[in-house]
Protein backbone atom coordinates (compact mmCIF):
# COMPACT_ATOMS: atom_id res chain seq x y z
CA UNK A 1 0.00 0.00 0.00
CA UNK A 2 1.64 3.54 -1.06
CA UNK A 3 -0.08 6.46 0.78
CA UNK A 4 0.27 10.16 -1.09
CA UNK A 5 1.54 11.98 1.77
CA UNK A 6 3.32 15.55 0.92
CA UNK A 7 7.40 15.46 1.34
CA UNK A 8 8.48 18.67 3.52
CA UNK A 9 11.03 20.96 2.76
CA UNK A 10 13.00 19.21 6.05
CA UNK A 11 12.69 15.42 4.34
CA UNK A 12 14.48 16.30 0.93
CA UNK A 13 17.36 15.60 3.18
CA UNK A 14 16.75 12.27 3.94
CA UNK A 15 17.61 11.15 0.95
CA UNK A 16 21.66 12.09 0.84
CA UNK A 17 21.57 10.88 4.71
CA UNK A 18 20.03 7.22 2.89
CA UNK A 19 22.99 7.65 0.10
CA UNK A 20 25.73 7.89 2.26
CA UNK A 21 24.28 4.81 5.13
CA UNK A 22 23.86 2.70 2.11
CA UNK A 23 27.61 3.47 0.47
CA UNK A 24 29.43 3.01 4.03
CA UNK A 25 27.25 -0.72 5.33
CA UNK A 26 27.19 -1.97 1.86
CA UNK A 27 31.12 -1.68 1.83
CA UNK A 28 30.77 -4.29 4.45
CA UNK A 29 28.07 -6.31 3.20
CA UNK A 30 25.12 -5.21 5.42
CA UNK A 31 21.88 -3.69 4.94
CA UNK A 32 21.94 -0.56 7.25
CA UNK A 33 18.53 -1.02 8.48
CA UNK A 34 19.19 0.56 12.13
CA UNK A 35 20.48 3.83 10.77
CA UNK A 36 17.37 4.08 8.48
CA UNK A 37 15.06 3.60 11.43
CA UNK A 38 17.46 6.51 13.01
CA UNK A 39 16.89 8.87 10.21
CA UNK A 40 13.19 8.26 9.73
CA UNK A 41 12.38 8.45 13.48
CA UNK A 42 14.86 12.10 13.40
CA UNK A 43 12.12 13.65 11.09
CA UNK A 44 9.23 12.06 12.36
CA UNK A 45 7.99 9.44 9.79
CA UNK A 46 5.05 7.38 10.41
CA UNK A 47 6.49 4.03 12.48
CA UNK A 48 4.56 1.87 10.10
CA UNK A 49 5.94 3.53 7.06
CA UNK A 50 9.46 3.67 8.82
CA UNK A 51 10.11 0.37 9.53
CA UNK A 52 9.04 -1.10 5.91
CA UNK A 53 11.07 1.40 4.24
CA UNK A 54 13.53 0.70 6.48
CA UNK A 55 13.64 -3.54 6.10
CA UNK A 56 13.08 -2.54 2.26
CA UNK A 57 16.29 -0.51 1.84
CA UNK A 58 18.05 -3.07 4.07
CA UNK A 59 17.25 -6.11 1.78
CA UNK A 60 17.61 -3.65 -1.28
CA UNK A 61 21.55 -2.28 0.12
CA UNK A 62 22.46 -5.73 1.47
CA UNK A 63 21.30 -7.52 -1.43
CA UNK A 64 23.39 -5.42 -4.10
CA UNK A 65 26.44 -6.05 -2.05
CA UNK A 66 25.76 -9.68 -2.09
CA UNK A 67 25.70 -9.29 -5.80
CA UNK A 68 28.96 -7.07 -6.03
CA UNK A 69 30.93 -9.25 -3.57
CA UNK A 70 29.91 -12.63 -5.54
CA UNK A 71 31.04 -11.20 -8.83
CA UNK A 72 34.29 -10.26 -7.87
CA UNK A 73 34.57 -13.79 -6.31
CA UNK A 74 34.18 -13.57 -2.55
CA UNK A 75 31.39 -15.74 -2.58
CA UNK A 76 31.46 -19.00 -0.57
CA UNK A 77 28.50 -21.08 0.35
CA UNK A 78 29.86 -22.84 2.90
CA UNK A 79 30.16 -19.71 4.82
CA UNK A 80 26.13 -19.17 3.76
CA UNK A 81 24.00 -22.43 4.16
CA UNK A 82 24.67 -23.58 7.77
CA UNK A 83 23.63 -20.07 8.92
CA UNK A 84 21.08 -20.03 7.19
CA UNK A 85 18.96 -23.34 7.77
CA UNK A 86 18.65 -22.58 11.62
CA UNK A 87 18.42 -18.74 11.33
CA UNK A 88 15.42 -18.25 9.20
CA UNK A 89 13.13 -20.63 11.85
CA UNK A 90 15.23 -19.32 15.21
CA UNK A 91 14.22 -15.38 13.98
CA UNK A 92 10.26 -16.68 12.96
CA UNK A 93 10.64 -18.11 16.20
CA UNK A 94 12.06 -15.12 18.17
CA UNK A 95 9.96 -12.90 16.34
CA UNK A 96 6.72 -15.15 17.64
CA UNK A 97 7.73 -15.00 21.62
CA UNK A 98 6.88 -11.36 23.97
CA UNK A 99 9.72 -11.65 25.77
CA UNK A 100 11.72 -8.30 27.52
CA UNK A 101 13.30 -6.41 24.49
CA UNK A 102 15.82 -4.39 26.67
CA UNK A 103 17.38 -7.09 28.37
CA UNK A 104 18.38 -8.42 24.73
CA UNK A 105 19.22 -5.11 23.74
CA UNK A 106 22.00 -3.92 26.55
CA UNK A 107 23.81 -8.03 25.86
CA UNK A 108 23.26 -7.28 21.93
CA UNK A 109 25.22 -3.83 22.33
CA UNK A 110 27.36 -4.84 24.39
CA UNK A 111 28.46 -7.42 22.27
CA UNK A 112 28.35 -5.30 19.03
CA UNK A 113 30.85 -2.88 21.07
CA UNK A 114 32.65 -5.48 21.71
CA UNK A 115 33.41 -7.21 18.16
CA UNK A 116 33.59 -3.30 17.25
CA UNK A 117 37.15 -2.68 18.95
CA UNK A 118 37.92 -6.04 18.11
CA UNK A 119 37.77 -5.42 14.42
CA UNK A 120 38.70 -2.28 14.33
CA UNK A 121 42.00 -2.57 16.53
CA UNK A 122 43.14 -6.74 15.10
CA UNK A 123 45.77 -6.69 13.01
CA UNK A 124 45.36 -8.31 9.92
CA UNK A 125 44.18 -12.12 9.67
CA UNK A 126 48.12 -13.94 10.02
CA UNK A 127 46.80 -16.37 12.63
CA UNK A 128 45.05 -18.44 10.04
CA UNK A 129 46.11 -21.60 8.72
CA UNK A 130 42.84 -22.59 6.92
CA UNK A 131 40.26 -20.52 6.27
CA UNK A 132 36.94 -22.70 6.46
CA UNK A 133 34.30 -24.20 8.65
CA UNK A 134 35.84 -27.50 9.65
CA UNK A 135 33.75 -30.76 9.13
CA UNK A 136 34.00 -31.33 12.92
CA UNK A 137 32.09 -27.63 13.56
CA UNK A 138 29.55 -27.63 11.39
CA UNK A 139 26.93 -28.47 14.59
CA UNK A 140 28.62 -25.24 15.84
CA UNK A 141 27.89 -22.99 12.78
CA UNK A 142 24.12 -24.34 12.79
CA UNK A 143 23.95 -23.15 16.39
CA UNK A 144 25.81 -19.64 16.01
CA UNK A 145 22.96 -18.95 12.67
CA UNK A 146 19.87 -20.25 15.07
CA UNK A 147 21.33 -18.26 18.21
CA UNK A 148 21.78 -15.01 15.92
CA UNK A 149 18.49 -15.74 14.11
CA UNK A 150 16.18 -15.44 17.38
CA UNK A 151 17.86 -12.80 18.89
CA UNK A 152 17.12 -10.90 15.68
CA UNK A 153 13.58 -11.76 16.00
CA UNK A 154 13.46 -10.87 19.28
CA UNK A 155 14.92 -7.17 18.63
CA UNK A 156 14.00 -6.75 15.00
CA UNK A 157 17.19 -6.28 13.71
CA UNK A 158 19.51 -7.81 11.43
CA UNK A 159 22.20 -10.42 12.34
CA UNK A 160 24.74 -9.94 9.62
CA UNK A 161 26.38 -7.50 12.23
CA UNK A 162 27.27 -10.44 14.35
CA UNK A 163 27.51 -12.99 11.48
CA UNK A 164 30.67 -11.14 10.23
CA UNK A 165 33.18 -10.57 12.75
CA UNK A 166 32.16 -13.56 14.07
CA UNK A 167 32.97 -15.62 10.90
CA UNK A 168 36.48 -13.85 11.27
CA UNK A 169 37.06 -14.34 15.05
CA UNK A 170 36.55 -18.08 14.20
CA UNK A 171 39.16 -18.12 11.07
CA UNK A 172 36.65 -19.50 9.04
CA UNK A 173 36.68 -16.53 5.78
CA UNK A 174 38.22 -13.33 4.66
CA UNK A 175 36.64 -10.16 5.44
CA UNK A 176 35.33 -10.15 1.93
CA UNK A 177 33.88 -13.55 2.44
CA UNK A 178 32.42 -12.52 5.22
CA UNK A 179 30.43 -9.71 3.82
CA UNK A 180 29.35 -11.51 0.84
CA UNK A 181 28.11 -14.35 3.51
CA UNK A 182 26.40 -11.47 5.74
CA UNK A 183 24.99 -9.92 3.12
CA UNK A 184 22.81 -13.05 1.93
CA UNK A 185 22.32 -13.64 5.29
CA UNK A 186 20.68 -10.45 5.65
CA UNK A 187 18.71 -10.27 2.31
CA UNK A 188 16.78 -13.82 3.28
CA UNK A 189 15.88 -12.30 6.92
CA UNK A 190 14.63 -9.02 5.71
CA UNK A 191 12.59 -11.02 2.82
CA UNK A 192 11.02 -12.72 5.75
CA UNK A 193 10.45 -10.00 7.74
CA UNK A 194 8.47 -8.16 4.55
CA UNK A 195 6.76 -11.51 3.58
CA UNK A 196 5.20 -11.35 7.14
CA UNK A 197 4.12 -7.45 6.99
CA UNK A 198 2.63 -8.18 3.58
CA UNK A 199 0.27 -11.06 5.14
CA UNK A 200 -0.43 -9.13 8.34
CA UNK A 201 -1.64 -6.16 6.19
CA UNK A 202 1.60 -4.14 7.72
CA UNK A 203 3.35 -3.28 4.46
CA UNK A 204 3.05 0.63 3.91
CA UNK A 205 5.23 2.93 1.58
CA UNK A 206 4.65 6.47 1.10
CA UNK A 207 6.24 9.20 -1.00
CA UNK A 208 9.69 9.29 0.49
CA UNK A 209 9.99 5.72 -0.72
CA UNK A 210 10.21 6.32 -3.69
CA UNK A 211 12.98 8.81 -3.46
CA UNK A 212 14.84 6.80 -0.87
CA UNK A 213 14.97 3.65 -3.01
CA UNK A 214 16.84 5.33 -5.85
CA UNK A 215 19.50 6.91 -3.22
CA UNK A 216 19.56 3.57 -1.50
CA UNK A 217 20.53 1.84 -4.82
CA UNK A 218 23.46 3.97 -5.89
CA UNK A 219 24.94 4.14 -2.25
CA UNK A 220 24.96 0.37 -2.34
CA UNK A 221 26.46 -0.06 -5.80
CA UNK A 222 29.27 2.72 -5.45
CA UNK A 223 29.94 1.46 -1.61
CA UNK A 224 30.16 -2.41 -2.44
CA UNK A 225 31.56 -2.13 -5.65
CA UNK A 226 34.35 -0.26 -4.27
CA UNK A 227 34.21 -2.51 -0.93
CA UNK A 228 34.66 -5.58 -2.98
CA UNK A 229 37.14 -4.55 -5.63
CA UNK A 230 39.27 -1.87 -4.13
CA UNK A 231 39.73 -2.14 -0.69
CA UNK A 232 41.64 -4.63 0.93
CA UNK A 233 40.87 -7.00 3.63
CA UNK A 234 42.17 -5.34 6.07
CA UNK A 235 40.50 -2.12 5.32
CA UNK A 236 37.12 -4.08 5.02
CA UNK A 237 37.81 -5.14 8.91
CA UNK A 238 38.53 -1.60 9.77
CA UNK A 239 35.08 -0.55 7.89
CA UNK A 240 33.25 -3.00 9.93
CA UNK A 241 34.41 -2.12 13.20
CA UNK A 242 33.53 1.43 12.68
CA UNK A 243 30.33 0.01 11.46
CA UNK A 244 29.56 -1.75 14.43
CA UNK A 245 30.71 0.98 16.64
CA UNK A 246 28.56 3.44 14.97
CA UNK A 247 25.45 0.63 15.61
CA UNK A 248 26.07 1.05 19.15
CA UNK A 249 26.67 5.06 19.50
CA UNK A 250 23.11 4.70 17.70
CA UNK A 251 21.61 2.94 20.53
CA UNK A 252 23.14 4.49 23.38
CA UNK A 253 21.92 7.99 22.02
CA UNK A 254 18.82 6.72 21.72
CA UNK A 255 18.59 6.37 25.66
CA UNK A 256 19.80 9.18 26.03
Amino acid sequence: MVSLVPITSQQWLIPLLVLMVAFLYSSVGFGGATSYLTILTLFAISPLVTSTIALTLNMLVAGIAFINYSRFGHLKWQLVWPFLITSVPAAFLGGSLKVSQPIYLMLLYSVALYLGLRMLFMREQVSCEVLAIPTSRIWLALSIGAAIGFVSGVVGIGGGIFLSPLILLACWGTPKQAAAASAIFIVVNSLSGLVGRGMSGRLEYDLLSLIMLPSGLIGALSGSYWGAKYFSNHTIQRLLGVVLLVVVTRYVISLL
